[in-house]
């Protein structure tokens, strides 16, 4: 990894910040609700993620961050509030993750100066997530490589994973998008401006106790 700092070619739009946006408004159905502050390695999952955010800010990679909470959340307005994010409240959790994602990129594009050139969503509820995928994110972006920069894990195979750099000519697609399938949606309808980049490791999200326990069970 070569944080802390990053070398920049000559000016150019891909200059601009880069801010995170964590989605933390998901109703956890499938987990038995709760999701975000179940404990992984003694801390909620949630944590975690924040901590990364919280890091990468640290080391100039990420340039402010706001999270996506529900309504009501006073565990994650506080976890927010330590971390030095600016929280954003869902009221309607149930429309999903696409809903989320326009809330924040809403209030990122809103609350912030300096023009932000790009976002990073993060989900809350992957533990795992790493300071070096996102510094490999805004390298890339930062080189010209797309609008759309997704990791792709080797633990996972051939399937895309997260974080997931939005260029900021791509949040007014996300308008078009519905429920939580809107990241695969906004990939395929912007092919020619998504990049995919292989990196070590693996990122999983926590759906169900079963998913925490397997886990906590392989990092032991």
């Amino acid at each position: 990894m070569t944080l802390p700092g990053l070398h920049h070619r000559g000016k150019t739009e891909s200059d601009a910040p880069v801010h995170a946006l964590v989605l933390a408004a998901g109703l956890g159905q499938r987990f038995g609700g709760g999701k975000l502050h179940a404990l992984y390695r003694g801390r909620p999952l949630l944590s975690h993620v924040l901590a990364v955010v919280e890091a990468a800010g640290n080391y100039g990679l990420l340039h402010g961050g706001h999270v996506v909470i529900s309504s009501g959340d006073e565990q994650a307005s506080r976890l927010v509030g330590r971390a030095g994010l600016v929280p954003v409240v869902n009221d309607n959790p149930k429309l999903g993750l696409s809903h989320s994602l326009r809330l924040g990129l809403a209030s990122v594009k809103g609350q912030t100066s300096g023009g932000p050139g790009a976002a990073i969503v993060f989900l809350g509820d992957q533990p795992m997530v790493r300071l070096e995928v996102v510094e490999q994110l805004v390298t890339a972006w930062r080189g010209g490589r797309g609008g759309i920069i997704r990791p792709r894990y080797e633990a996972a195979g051939d399937v895309p994973g997260h974080p997931v750099l939005l260029s900021r000519r791509m949040w007014p697609r996300a308008r078009f998008l519905k429920g939580d399938v809107g990241f695969s949606a906004l990939m395929e309808s912007s092919a020619p401006e998504t990049v995919t980049l292989d990196v070590a490791g693996d990122n999983p999200g926590v759906d169900t106790p079963a998913d925490l326990q397997t886990l906590k069970e392989a990092r032991r």
